[in-house]
């Protein structure tokens, strides 16, 4: 008889709702976790609409990243034992009772971090790490903007470029409240872009070393103009467009790189030295309280439909978390 679990489940033109699926099961290496909250991100909305399948052999649930205690071990996991507070990144199946994790994407939540804010964490983590890091080496004594600056992913941005050393961080957001949140996590300049011009104000301070961008569009050219000789840009997403018209030449005489990654269909591996790299270099300071999670509201799994109501709105701060 396959045992079954409670999940949210996408209906077509239907709100979300709680009900009933087969439950996962472990394969070689990966850790059974029982989920106590679950973090939002914008590609499930994206998923839900029909535009960002799982990868091949994921779980079609919705949901990128769980907080959680581990329940079994599959075959050839050492690192874990039944009962430890975890927290992960998942291809798919956060929005559920249980989760079948690679043992290689999990960390430990640290003592006295309750299971809600450690869902803030991994995604955000394993994002900005893989893009602003690894992908386009954001150094020491270098100028950084991100957009988006109050985002599950900027909130953490800001706080691991302010760690990792950087000169002069720069935050878009689309509120006055919103910027001050920026500058409270250590932006030194929060630009307010329904009020002011982003591309003019980086540019003037001297230029963007790295440059974080989700939006696309129009902002393909304001970052080339924004960004300074020898700059890199990263795009995660484009929330306004995948298409933009853009003059490379700026390109060429500034020797800008221009990248862009998702990190979802990854292999597991990959996503372990991810892990591990997230581990060694920021970790301790989430265990020592110098990047802290933002939580802007959790929701009931139940109630799934008004938080994927909220993220739509556009006006949190920091994650929406689905805690039981």
């Amino acid at each position: 008889m396959t045992d079954m679990m409670k999940a949210v489940i996408v209906d077509e033109g239907a709100p979300l709702r709680w009900g009933d699926v087969e439950a996962p099961v472990m394969k070689a290496g990966e850790v059974l976790v029982e989920i106590a909250a679950a973090g939002l991100n914008r590609a499930d909305l994206v998923q839900r609409a029909g535009a960002y399948p799982p990868p091949p052999g994921a779980s079609t649930i919705l949901g990128l990243e769980i907080a959680g205690t581990v329940r079994a071990l599959g075959e050839g996991v050492s690192r874990w034992k039944v009962g430890d507070a975890v927290c992960g990144l998942l291809a798919g199946g956060g929005y559920a009772e249980l989760a079948s994790v690679d043992q290689g994407s999990l960390l430990p939540i640290p003592a006295g971090m309750d299971m809600v804010n450690a869902a803030c964490l991994p995604e955000a983590l394993f994002t900005v790490w893989a893009n602003v890091f690894d992908r386009v080496g954001l150094r020491t004594g270098e100028n950084f903007l991100c957009h988006g600056g109050t985002s599950g992913i900027g909130v953490m941005a800001i706080q691991m470029a302010r760690v990792a050393g950087a000169a002069r961080i720069f935050a878009t957001a689309g509120s006055a409240e919103k910027c001050a949140l920026a500058t409270q996590l250590g932006a030194d300049r929060a630009i307010n872009y329904r009020e002011e011009d982003y591309e003019a104000i980086v540019r003037d301070a001297g230029g963007a070393d790295v440059i974080l961008d989700m939006v696309g569009a129009d902002y393909v050219q304001k970052n080339i103009s924004a960004a300074r000789i020898d700059g890199r840009i990263v795009n995660i997403a484009y929330q306004n467009g995948f298409q933009a018209t853009v003059n490379f030449a700026p390109v060429l005489m500034k020797r800008l790189t221009l990248a862009a990654t998702t990190l979802r269909a990854r292999p597991v591996a990959e996503k372990q030295r991810i892990r591990d790299a997230v581990e060694k270099d920021f970790w301790p300071h989430v265990v020592s309280g110098r990047i802290k999670p933002v939580l802007d509201s959790t929701f009931a799994f139940d109630d799934a439909e008004s938080a994927h109501a909220r993220m739509k709105e556009g006006k949190h701060s920091g994650k929406i978390i689905l805690a039981r």
